[in-house]
This record gives C-alpha cells, structure tokens and sequence, in this order.
C-alpha cells in the first residue's frame, strides 16, 4: 500500500480521488499559519488540505492533471465520466461540460462538476504512461492469439448429471 503523508495525516493512495484548488480567501473564516493551496479529496469526499498546488501533487504522486480545470485525478480510481447539462433547477453560473463520477468503498456516489470537455477527460484518464512497447524486431506487440472455440461447454462432472 502507497501511503501519502500530507501535514500530520497519513493517507492511503487509493484512497485519493482527487486533488483540486484551494483558496483560502473563499472561506474568510478559515484560519491557517500554513499557505493552503489544494485540497485533497478522498473516496468518501473527506478532505485534506495540502501546502501544495494540484500541478505540484500530480507530478509528486503520479496524478493525471485535468488543466483546463486545475485539477489532479487519481489513476486508480474507476471514474465515469457523463455529459453535463444544466436542468430547470439546476443552473450553475460556470460552464460546465462534464460530470465526473466515482464510487466510494460502500457504494455510495460522488461527483465533480468540469469546464474540460468530455473526451478530453476520457482521454486523460485513459491516456499510457511511458514509450509504446515494441518488438525487437521494430514492430508493433501483437495481440495475443486467442484459443479456438471449443466444441464442449461445461464440465464433463455436469455432463454426467444432466444424463
């Protein structure tokens, strides 16, 4: 298990969901010797502040950067990206493309509203890290051969019972 230390708080990478912004000057009741400049969130949406920018805790921490929104998303969690469309009652004064989704350990769902478009997300979550592998021979890794399909389904121990 990779465990992040952020301040005096130990967390477990898999835990992080993702890291946004954080301005301090949006909350004038928040108090703080430290200079805050993101916030870590968690599976569950717990949150941890961070001294650092989500940029700086994506390149620490292997994050993929959604920039256009400044904001790091976690390779490991299985996020479902939606288009986003305002409702009759729902009409955020930002432009909003895209609804990121994910599931916390009990199944409940969370999400975050992004300016980046759709396929760009998708893209960036999906994206390899790393050169393209590639055979000695200069040519591309083939797929593994699949195995014909064999004449039998089932085992033969079920076979015996249905006789």
């Amino acid at each position: 298990m990779n465990v992040i230390t952020i301040g005096k708080r130990l967390v477990p990478a898999e835990q992080i969901a993702l890291v946004e912004p954080f301005d301090p000057a949006s909350n004038p009741e928040f108090q703080s010797d430290k200079a805050f400049k993101g916030r870590v969130v968690l599976l569950n949406r717990d949150t941890v502040l961070t001294e650092m920018t989500p940029r700086e805790f994506a390149e620490a921490y292997g994050l993929r950067l959604l920039a256009e929104d400044n904001i790091a998303v976690s390779q490991t969690v299985a996020f479902r990206v939606e288009i986003f469309t305002p409702t009759e009652t729902f009409k955020p004064e930002r432009a909003y493309l895209t609804r990121l989704k994910w599931f916390d350990p009990d199944g409940n769902a969370h999400s975050k509203l992004l300016v980046t478009e759709p396929q760009i997300v998708i893209e960036e979550l999906t994206r390899r890290e790393g050169k393209p592998v590639v055979r000695p021979d200069g040519e591309p890794p083939r797929r593994p051969a699949t195995r014909p399909a064999r004449g039998r389904k089932g085992s033969r121990r079920m076979e015996a019972f249905e006789n």
